[in-house]
């Protein structure tokens, strides 16, 4: 993941191009260092002050659809 030097927004670079992340996409990359899904979750529901259950979905998603596109793997 890096900044986009023009814009300033986050990018995750890959052989086939770039893709702009939102403001959550990034927030919740940034925590994928090895850590289980629910200690992402739970580290997003203190930052962002919100129910832990409010952000499971999105969290879910947002993972699955990178995991799709072969920019992240799961295990």
């Amino acid at each position: 993941m890096q900044t986009d030097s023009k814009t300033g927004n986050s990018v995750l670079l890959f052989p086939e191009g770039v893709l702009e992340l939102n403001e959550t996409a990034r927030d919740i990359l940034r925590r994928c260092d090895g850590r289980p899904v629910t200690e992402i979750i739970q580290g997003l529901a203190e930052e962002y002050d919100v129910d832990p259950e409010a952000l499971v979905a999105d969290v879910r998603e947002t993972l699955a659809d990178l995991q799709r596109r072969k920019l992240i793997e799961l295990k």
